[in-house]
């Protein structure tokens, strides 16, 4: 079916006659979407649209309350994630009254920190409470996916593509972090600018604006790839010929003021607690500090040669067939948005386009180029394949594009799609067992000053600090364990939670055993084979990082250790007391 836009023009050229040409087509449109429950599309973007059928808003509300009861299975099962800690502990800070950037330090925007702070407000602070809001976003990216992939693909291929989003991405890792608040926003951002294209209106001008930039305020290489997407997608949509009045001047003004407003506001707050250059500093920092130790190959798996053999390479046959399709979606998962790259080359090139000009187009290019420009965003920052795994949401778009996506599939893809659904699914559904094993084996009790927890293995350092440090103590964790200062309600004697070498500069290093020399802590919990994990972890990192380190050298020399604690990561920290100090005397404390 082709758009009015491209009605041949009849005989006489009349325009009585076009006007009642297009009238039958309407009324054509009309009566096969009657007959699909499916609405009459607009004229100027005929594509499927959901939100006014009378059947798939109910489907996507039921899709989030299902989403959101499976993944509440999840909350209170944790291998104490040594990065869940940097949101969890900076929202405490908040809470207390420390102002991010100027009391203590972050490398990211703040959206994560004060929306996790909100929420500790309203609904309390505990563990829990974190994890059910975790859980309450990950549900919501169900729906948005299905909306988006449900325009150009049947209801069917749309649920299986979700469902398999919603089993696989936050419960393989889910641990409070900002990558995943900013890809819901990231998500609503993408829906809003489709939405925009349906329906131009200046709302959703400005809530596509809004959401965008609530993107770059949690993550700034998100949202930097996300409107480098959005933008490149309208002016190709706009130069298509397609979409041409589509920025009215009253859209560019709700444009504007939308991704002003967040900006505005976080600004106004920074500076009026004295905070601003700090936080421009700490925003840039990344450019120059981040990459240096965080760069990996595409795709990496985050895992030490030793590890692979382990998996992949002892055991039986069918346990190490079992085990590679356990682990298969990460070796083709981080390819998923290359064929939204490709697709968007191939809708982009004249020569090609002309072929391919139909009534999808507009809503084919804005995705594929929102796809790309995030794709960029994760090869900027880390490639590795969880921060693929982050972006699934959008990214499977392009699987559901795969499956069923109407009028991009050759006939070999067409013929394929059975038979590629079906791997694809075998692969993903076998890599959502490996959460819900985790959580069915999780049986030994941790009880937190932040609440009671679930882990596969017992977790010493808990009950060590919670058995010889106060409530609000200072204690020093290091060099990498800020979950633990949450866990316990203890805090860091400086303003850095945690230390990695080669991303931390040599004058942050210094500035943090200056604070912890003037006000050494009675505890600290120090991790010695650190740099062991560093291959594994951070493979990019200078050798030079790992010469010498000022603060684990005035640990050695003014600590004693009493203890070796083994964690729930299986990581041992020493528990150590200074040497004017004699350690606890009980070698097993009670919770």
């Amino acid at each position: 079916m082709l758009p009015i836009s491209q009605t041949p023009p009849t005989s006489g050229d009349s325009a009585q006659a076009r006007a009642g040409i297009e009238l039958k087509i309407l009324t054509r449109m009309q009566t096969v979407a009657e007959q699909d429950d499916q609405p009459a599309p607009s004229p100027d973007f005929c594509v499927y649209l959901p939100e006014r059928s009378r059947t798939e808003p109910h489907i996507a509300l039921l899709i989030f309350l299902l989403s959101f009861l499976y993944l509440c299975i999840f909350r209170r099962a944790t291998w104490i994630d040594l990065d869940e800690g940097i949101i969890l502990q900076g929202a405490q800070r908040i809470l207390d009254g420390q102002v991010l950037y100027r009391d203590f330090f972050s490398f990211f925007t703040p959206g994560s920190y004060y929306l996790l702070a909100l929420v500790f407000r309203v609904f309390g602070d505990s563990y829990l409470v974190a994890h059910t809001a975790l859980a309450f976003v990950g549900a919501a990216f169900s729906p948005v996916t299905y909306l988006l992939a449900r325009r150009v693909c049947s209801r069917q291929a749309s649920l299986l593509v979700t469902g398999l989003m919603t089993v696989t991405a936050l419960p393989l890792r889910f641990v409070v972090l900002h990558n995943w608040d900013s890809t819901l926003w990231a998500c609503l951002a993408l829906y809003c600018a489709v939405r925009l294209l349906e329906t131009p209106k200046a709302g959703w001008a400005f809530a596509a604006a809004s959401f965008t930039s609530l993107t770059t305020l949690f993550e700034q290489s998100k949202g930097a790839g996300l409107l480098l997407g959005l933008a490149t997608g309208f002016v190709i949509i706009t130069l298509g010929g397609q979409q041409r009045k589509l920025f009215t001047r009253g859209r560019l003004i709700a444009i504007v003021l939308g991704f002003a407003w967040p900006f505005l506001l976080t600004l106004i707050y920074f500076a009026s607690h004295h905070a601003l250059t700090t936080m421009l500093a700490d925003w840039f920092w990344p450019l120059h500090h981040y990459s240096a130790s965080n760069r990996v190959p595409y795709a990496y798996g985050n895992m030490s040669n030793e590890t692979l053999h382990s998996i992949f390479h002892t055991g039986s046959i069918p346990r190490q067939l079992v085990t590679r399709l356990v682990f298969s979606p990460r070796s083709w998962v981080p390819y998923l948005p290359l064929l939204g790259v490709a697709l968007l080359i191939r809708l982009a090139v004249p020569r090609w386009r002309r072929r391919t000009l139909g009534p999808d187009w507009a809503y084919y290019v804005l995705t594929s180029a929102t796809i790309s420009g995030l794709w960029l965003s994760v090869i900027a920052a880390r490639a590795d394949y969880i921060h693929f795994m982050f972006l699934q949401p959008i990214f499977f778009l392009a699987l559901a594009w795969l499956v069923d996506g109407r009028s991009i599939r050759d006939r070999f893809f067409m013929r394929a799609a059975p038979v590629l659904g079906f791997c694809f699914s075998m692969s993903l559904l076998a890599m959502a067992a490996q959460p819900l094993l985790f959580e069915a084996m999780a049986a030994n009790t941790v009880y937190t000053r932040r609440g009671t927890v679930r882990t596969h293995t017992k977790d010493m350092v808990i009950e060590y600090i919670q058995a010889f440090a106060a409530p609000g103590e200072r204690i020093l964790v290091y060099p990498y364990g800020s979950t633990y200062y949450y866990m316990t309600e203890t805090y860091s004697p400086s303003r850095y939670e945690y230390h990695q070498p080669g991303m931390h500069s040599d004058q942050q290093v210094h500035e943090m055993l200056s604070e912890f020399s003037a006000h050494p802590t009675r505890i600290v919990l120090y991790e010695p084979a650190f740099a062991d994990h560093i291959p594994e972890a951070w493979p990019n990192t200078p050798a030079a990082a790992l010469v010498r380190d000022p603060m684990a050298d005035y640990i050695v020399r003014k600590y004693r250790a009493c203890a070796m604690l083994t964690a729930a990561t299986s990581w041992h920290f020493l528990f150590m007391v200074r040497n004017d100090l004699t350690c606890p005397n009980r070698e097993k404390p009670s919770p």
